[in-house]
């Protein structure tokens, strides 16, 4: 198993419903699935603000997390995120 850590602000929650609505299909490509959620995270350490939500996400491997965010396919997805607002992901593992 592995995790990719997901930061995002929204800023465009038009493009985040949007998004919302196709995510899960593309996760599930790759056998991943949200582990943990929060629209109201705390960030206990360091001088950035903390984002606005976060999500932990679980990958069957790290091949699966990179086909899942490289993947033509899923371009189009991965744009309405980005189009949501400020976001940042972290694989861990």
């Amino acid at each position: 198993m592995i995790y990719a850590f997901v930061q995002i602000t929204v800023t465009d929650p038009e493009a985040f419903a949007a998004y919302g609505k196709q995510a899960s299909g593309a996760l599930a490509k790759y056998g991943a699935k949200p582990e943990a959620m929060s629209t109201a995270p705390t960030r206990l350490e360091g001088e950035a603000p903390a984002p606005g939500r976060a999500v932990l996400l679980a990958f069957p491997n790290r091949d699966a997390a990179l086909g899942w965010i490289n993947d033509p396919e899923l371009a189009d997805i991965h744009a309405l995120r980005r189009k949501s607002g400020p976001c940042e992901i972290t694989l861990i593992g």
